[in-house]
């Protein structure tokens, strides 16, 4: 049973590892900084729980029973733990969580002028960009997105809603019929970043991917002017 289970977190791991295209745990940009802080934050506070509540069980299943002639000091016993670990305890913890998820959600807020502005309209199953007040800039399957600087993805669908989500950049965004969300990246090296729909579209589904490809400055330029011509 333990090498399975071995063998099982092994994998696991090599999933969230830094090499994988599609890892949350790699981020790239400030937001998904903050995702992955977060996540590690929360993992750690897990952890500290479950080892609490396995250290109390093994407690229970050691301690001798409470004789029938004296229940009301087991009573009073049972309410000290209960309300010592689980309320003293468990409500710290959910709090420390909840005041972290909001002070590292700020981060992923739109807040400020971007340098660029990308429109993307999902479609069953097809991924389109371009990039706004810039005509012939528009691509299939790929974004276009200069590094270094904050950028502002305008999201929409034409159909269906679909889930826009670039791991090592963003958290996920839905794309909705009839509304338009923004969302905020700020790559921080040139590079190509795998990207994925995280949200369940019908039967093309599996292949509804695309990449963003994120330039420095002077490629940026280049490539802008060469798409515009």
């Amino acid at each position: 049973m333990m090498p399975r289970v071995a063998v099982t977190g092994a994998l696991a791991l090599a999933g969230c590892s830094a090499g994988a295209p599609l890892s949350a745990l790699h981020p790239a940009a400030s937001g998904s900084q903050a995702i992955a802080t977060l996540w590690w934050g929360l993992l750690a506070g897990a952890g500290v729980v479950m080892l609490v509540v396995g250290i109390l069980l093994v407690m229970g299943y050691r301690r001798a029973p409470t004789p029938s002639a004296a229940p009301s000091h087991g009573d009073a016993e049972g309410r000290v733990w209960t309300q010592g670990w689980g309320l003293g305890f468990g409500v710290p913890v959910v709090l420390a969580a909840l005041v972290a998820g909001m002070v590292l959600g700020e981060r992923l807020l739109p807040r400020g002028e971007a340098a660029a502005t990308i429109e993307a309209v999902a479609s069953q199953w097809r991924w389109r960009f371009a990039v706004a007040d810039a005509p012939g800039t528009a691509t299939d399957g790929t974004m276009h997105i200069p590094a270094g600087v904050p950028v502002d993805v305008r999201i929409r669908s034409e159909d269906v809603i679909h889930g826009l989500w670039i791991p090592r950049l963003a958290g996920k965004l839905d794309a909705i019929p009839g509304y338009v969300n923004t969302l905020r990246l700020d790559a921080v090296e040139a590079g190509e970043y795998e990207a994925i729909c995280a949200e369940y579209c019908g039967v093309g589904h599996r292949g509804h991917r695309f990449r963003v490809v994120a330039h420095e400055p002077e490629h940026w330029r280049r490539w802008l002017a060469g798409e515009r011509r």
